[in-house]
């Protein structure tokens, strides 16, 4: 559902926001219609903050997915995730707060007190279908509605496509009257590089155990566009020997797999082949420096 003929046009920015596991990217990949974010089952897939774009008649929302706000760990690199969700926060037109429909966390409650006061928050109760007793949500939202003077709570499910058309008219009605600030095609504001090194990170995350995707990270040494043809070269940087030798596994099998599904996805998102190579590398303490960070596209 759209907003009706006539109607002034609405844009403006809205953040993902929430603790890790509750869904965001998924979500905004929901709200595009296409993926521009990553998503994986472990907590603290997302690292960067990545604009989505989505155009329909007399309105325009740019969705920034953000990182889990994270509590519990430290290091450089979560200091940084943190440090961008809580700048992503400081320009929005609206927040959409993310928490899950089985549960609520005290690192729920430590994400809406980062949410500046005056902030038009819209809450999203996802993952509703995995609940097995509907009446669980009930108490939920009444314990949701104590903590802050919320503009809509909202249960839906990013997975299975529940109450998002009513989600985003919601989310529609807190934006301001303001023309359109991306062309109507426009998916995202992250580039082409970006999303092929994100794609490859996602497979790591998803087909490798619960140590080596955080402890690792990819870039790119080429990216060359032919006309029927992308040349990508990729480098994932490891901590440890050891976790290099996971990456690459038996024969180089592991990491045969995750190029092969990171390429199959970049084709089917640039639309035309793509010819892909993937390398390990061991960089001791990637993470553990600014300016390692900085130089490896981390905000």
């Amino acid at each position: 559902m759209t907003a009706a003929a006539g109607a002034p046009f609405r844009c403006g920015l809205v953040a993902v926001v929430g603790r890790p596991s509750v869904g965001k990217s998924t979500l905004v990949n929901r709200l595009v219609g296409h993926k521009i974010s990553i998503t994986s089952k472990k907590p603290q897939t997302t690292r960067h903050r990545i604009m989505g774009v989505l155009t329909e008649a007399e309105r325009q929302f740019i969705f920034v997915d953000t990182p889990g706000f994270q509590t519990k760990h430290g290091g450089r690199l979560n200091e940084r995730m943190n440090r961008t969700v809580i700048a992503s926060l400081a320009d929005v037109d609206a927040v959409v707060l993310v928490v899950d429909a089985a549960k609520l966390t005290p690192a729920d409650r430590d994400v809406v007190a980062r949410i500046p006061a005056g902030c038009s928050v819209v809450v999203a109760v996802n993952k509703v279908d995995e609940l097995v007793d509907k009446r669980a949500l009930l108490p939920r939202i009444a314990e949701l509605a104590s903590w802050r003077d919320f503009t809509a709570l909202v249960p839906v499910s990013a997975e299975k496509d529940t109450a998002i058309d009513e989600l985003k008219d919601t989310i529609a009605a807190a934006l301001p009257e303001a023309p359109a600030l991306y062309d109507a095609d426009t998916l995202t504001d992250r580039d082409e590089r970006f999303l092929a090194a994100e794609m490859i990170r996602e497979k790591i995350f998803r087909l490798l155990g619960d140590e080596v995707p955080y402890s690792t990270t990819v870039m790119l040494e080429q990216f060359v566009q032919e006309p029927k043809l992308r040349r990508i070269s990729a480098v994932v940087l490891c901590d440890k020997p050891g976790q290099r030798a996971i990456l690459v596994g038996q024969g180089g099998a592991t990491m045969k797999a995750i190029a092969t599904q990171a390429r199959r996805d970049m084709e089917a998102l640039f639309g035309g082949k793509v010819f892909l190579e993937v390398f390990v590398r061991v960089r001791k303490n990637w993470a553990a420096t600014d300016a390692s960070l900085s130089k490896l596209g981390y905000e």
